[in-house]
């Protein structure tokens, strides 16, 4: 019972925590690692220790799936260039640096222990970057490469990260040997996840609950990474080209309210394993450190500083050459210090997160355990906290004195969306002349009109009724609300209603203010 007690005064200060950061503006992952700390020296905490074996399915299945879902293909085609200089490049020159700094800090570690902490510590996390670019205005292409460099960066660093495990576990490692399998495995990836998000759509079309519609969509994530790592396959790439098909194919067989219910249930869930994962990785931390002498927390405390500076660097020296810079800037007009301007934003923001934590939390431990594990495992916390604190609680402040604006790209093409859409609804009530329908053609031609008297012509994010519908049905919930009150409907009755105003009002409220 105690743990339970625990696990709930957990999360409540982790709600606290991400309203605090809501209200400054920074991204609640800095939040979620101070609790982390504060948990590490926390008297009579309970000793969580996650199997590592399931570490990274947890941690990363869900939170793949989730942002592979939200990947728009276009765009990855579109900015596959710097997507990939940092997806890939930028993984193994962080790698290799951080790898040959620490061997000179600690002459001991293996190499291939070496390699793993450069891998761990290597790709940055788009959860705590976009969660501070939501309160600024940074020109989409910027947010778009962002997106992208975290959706594939994870498999570049997965990859190397898996073969330093192997290497520093069995003692030997043969590219000759290994190679082909990995190549196999990287391919047979990107073709089993579309084809098993082409069967699991088929499978899933006659469920229409969203009760078994979202526990589907989570036994698929875990379902489909564990399988993938048992015919060695990549987890990482089978699970986000699954659900970067399935986000093209299920549109059109999803209710509404099976889709507006698994968003938030998924976004819940993103926001519970940040949580767990912080939680886990700051319990480790004080056991850590009993372990060591005074001198050894010294010199682990060194090498973590180290890394840090390792990380930020190379990840600056890598973005800002002027090789990269015009992949970066917005269109071939755009101005070099514009340029610059847009890759210090890049730069400075790659914070760590959960990928770095799920794959410290992996490695094997007991005995005979991973070699300087503990060494590995506080200096990936010293990078989560150093980036997440120094540069996210910076970066917005940093992004307001660089000037960065965003052309709003996403808002012209919604506007046009918006306008075909309308015609398209107009249309198919043209040919009913019915009083309700010629009602709802009154108020799709004002639309329209109102539309086409822009210069943009793009319509607005309303149609011309909202305003008063919304009045209308605040006025019609305060009456049912009397009335339950009152007791002359019962609160079945009342639940039914509330929920029919609920989706009133959320088709008559712009999405702005949702």
């Amino acid at each position: 019972m105690m743990i339970f007690e625990w696990i709930v005064g957990v999360l409540f200060g982790a709600v606290l925590l991400a309203a605090l950061a809501r209200r400054l503006g920074a991204p609640y992952p800095v939040f979620l690692a101070l609790g982390g700390i504060g948990l590490a020296f926390v008297p009579a905490v309970p000793n969580l220790v996650l199997d590592p074996d399931l570490a990274l399915a947890l941690f990363l299945a869900p939170v793949l799936l989730d942002a592979g879902y939200d990947t728009s293909v276009r765009d990855l085609r579109t900015h596959w260039r710097p997507i990939a200089g940092l997806a890939f490049g930028a993984v193994v020159a962080t790698t290799a640096a951080v790898a040959v700094v620490v061997k000179w800090l600690v002459p001991d570690m293996p190499w291939a222990a070496c390699i793993v902490l450069g891998a761990v510590v290597a790709p940055p996390d788009a959860v705590a970057a976009l969660s501070v670019l939501r309160h600024v205005s940074l020109p989409h292409r910027l947010t778009t490469i962002l997106r992208g460099e975290s959706l594939l960066n994870d498999a570049g660093s997965l990859l190397i990260y898996r073969l330093g495990v192997t290497a520093a576990v069995s003692g030997t490692f043969s590219v000759a040997e290994i190679g082909p399998t990995f190549v196999v495995g990287i391919l047979g990836s990107l073709v089993a996840g579309p084809v098993l998000a082409f069967l699991y759509s088929a499978a899933t079309r006659p469920v229409a609950d969203a009760p078994s519609v979202i526990v589907l969509q989570f036994v698929a994530a875990f379902g489909i990474w564990i399988g993938a790592e048992q015919v060695h396959l990549s987890g990482v790439l089978t699970v986000v080209t699954f659900a970067i098909t399935v986000a093209r194919i299920a549109p059109g067989h999803t209710p509404p309210r099976t889709r507006i219910v698994s968003y938030a249930v998924w976004d819940t869930a993103v926001f519970v394993l940040n949580v767990l994962a912080f939680v886990l990785i700051g319990l480790q931390i004080g056991p850590i450190l009993e372990r060591l002498t005074r001198a050894q927390q010294i010199s682990y405390a060194l090498v973590g500083a180290a890394v840090f500076l390792t990380v930020v660097v190379v990840r600056l020296a890598w973005v800002l050459p002027a090789a990269h810079l015009a992949r970066l800037g917005a269109d071939a007009t755009e101005t070099r210090d514009r340029g610059l301007s847009a890759g210090i934003a890049v730069s400075w923001a790659g914070m760590r997160g959960i990928v770095t934590i799920a794959t410290a939390l992996a490695l094997p431990e007991g005995e005979p355990g991973f070699p300087y594990r503990d060494l590995i495992v506080l200096t990936a916390f010293c990078v989560i906290i150093g980036t997440l604190t120094i540069q996210g609680l910076t970066l917005r402040l940093l992004l307001a004195q660089l000037g960065l604006e965003d052309d709003d790209p996403v808002g012209r093409e919604v506007g046009h969306g918006r306008t075909e859409a309308f015609r398209a609804a107009l249309k198919t009530l043209e040919d009913a002349g019915d009083t309700p329908s010629e009602a709802l053609r009154q108020e799709f031609r004002i639309a329209l009109e109102e539309a086409e008297s822009r210069d943009t012509g793009f319509a607005a994010e309303a149609l011309p009724a909202d305003a008063a519908r919304r009045r209308a049905i605040e006025a019609a919930r305060d009456r049912v609300l009397a009335l339950r009150r009152s007791g002359e409907i019962g609160d079945d009755a009342y639940y039914v209603l509330e929920e029919e105003f609920d989706w009133a009002e959320m088709n008559a409220t712009p999405r702005g203010e949702n």
